[in-house]
């Protein structure tokens, strides 16, 4: 027995000795054992477009503030910028980070549950105990929606409630202006029911019920919590893939101020949701993208306040962090406006040589003076895929769309 140990021993070790001396021999031009890291690091970005780029950045321009960046994240390496570090107002672009941020914090697999529970038992068409109305924080609900859940009621045989209707919601104030945005930012605001505060839901809700021949009185409508003992009947369901291509495609402000609450009331269930927001956003750029800067400023999830400021780095970090997150980056490319094509680009860069190469959100503001910026992905020339932002202020809008036209069609020529 232990003269076989010895003879398998002795193999072993001839083996081990043969594999060696076999991985020591030749070239080793068929196997890389660097690691993947090292290998991208081989990959070369298009010189061609970095020398396209440096004449674009010394054409002369109108006055006002000028930055751009751009990122080549095929080769996981930046190609050129000017005054990327230089914090401006973001516009809309911030819609960018409180989108990534928010999917990161809640999945992009979340969705709102909206639903109608009942508690007690049901005889000769009445219900004898509660119905709940459980509120989200779902931006798109709105009071034609409120006929699902009395129909649901009806389905069950209740015509007349004798107990109570409650409405146990998220908020219960309507959504207030920011500091510094102006006052018809909010007036002209299309806001889903729930965010228009507990009395314009309960009013809804009423409606919804009688529209639907359920009996219910003023008196027996009022706000709570869900009861103990409450069964659900129904619940109505809106992923937030909905909100985030609102945000994107067609920059709703109104979506991307529901995300900063539905963030603020994850982070913090107790505080007020616009200021946990964006106190988790401000965590978000420092702790996940890695920017300190006291500069950078952040002051709502939808850019409308003119004390945004962000930096093309910034922005183009945001795209990184999407891109290197599958389900991110699947909504980031379906989402984005497409040049010359859908959403805020619909009438922007609609020449052949960019119309649907250029995948982007844009932020304008034309109060104060001249603000505008566009941050998306690319493919380069070379097959490569780019993240870039261009941010322009204090200069006409006009004149700021030129300089992102011109940049895009540097990128892919």
């Amino acid at each position: 027995m232990n003269h076989y140990l010895y003879k398998l021993s002795r193999a072993a070790c001839i083996a081990a000795v043969a594999g060696m001396l076999a991985g020591c021999s030749g070239s080793g031009k068929n196997k890389d054992t660097r690691p993947e890291t090292t290998k991208k690091d081989t990959i070369q970005i298009d010189t061609a477009l970095k020398t396209r780029l440096a004449r674009f950045a010394e054409t002369p321009r109108a006055k006002g503030q000028f930055a751009f960046y751009v990122f080549d994240l095929t080769a996981d390496q930046p190609v050129h910028g000017v005054n990327e570090n230089l914090s401006l107002p973001s516009a809309s672009c911030l819609k960018l980070l409180s989108g990534v941020a928010g999917l990161h914090l809640l999945g992009s697999g979340y969705h709102y549950e909206t639903s109608i529970y009942v508690r007690g038992s049901v005889a000769d068409d009445t219900l004898h105990g509660d119905a709940t109305f459980k509120g989200s924080l779902d931006p798109q609900l709105n009071p034609a929606d409120l006929s699902r859940f009395a129909r649901a009621l009806q389905k069950r045989g209740i015509r007349k409630i004798d107990g109570r209707l409650i409405a146990d919601l998220v908020i219960t104030e309507p959504v207030k202006s920011e500091a510094h945005w102006y006052p018809w930012d909010l007036s002209f605001s299309k806001y889903g029911l729930l965010y228009k505060g507990s009395p314009r839901v309960m009013r809804e809700l009423k409606l919804a019920m009688r529209a639907q021949g359920i009996q219910v009185a003023d008196s027996q409508i009022v706000r709570g919590r869900l009861p103990r003992g409450s069964r659900l009947i129904y619940k109505y369901v809106r992923p937030i893939s909905m909100i985030t291509r609102r945000m994107w495609k067609n920059s709703s402000n109104t979506q991307a101020t529901a995300m900063l609450y539905t963030i603020g009331h994850r982070v913090n269930r107790q505080g007020e949701p616009t200021a946990c927001g964006v106190s988790y956003l401000r965590k978000f750029l420092r702790q996940n993208l890695g920017f300190m800067a006291k500069d950078l400023v952040i002051h709502d999830g939808c850019g409308l306040c003119t004390h945004n400021r962000l930096s093309p780095k910034v922005l183009t970090a945001v795209l990184r962090y999407g891109y290197h997150r599958k389900p991110i980056y699947r909504l980031l490319h379906d989402q984005l406006s497409l040049a010359g094509t859908d959403g805020t680009l619909a009438r922007m860069m609609t020449h052949p040589a960019t119309r649907g190469k250029i995948r982007a959100k844009t932020g304008t503001l034309s109060h104060p003076y001249g603000i505008s910026s566009l941050a998306g992905y690319c493919e380069g020339s070379n097959g490569h895929l780019l993240a870039f932002a261009i941010m322009d202020s204090e200069m006409s809008v006009l004149d700021a769309h030129v300089y992102q036209r011109r940049l895009c069609e540097a990128l892919v020529k």
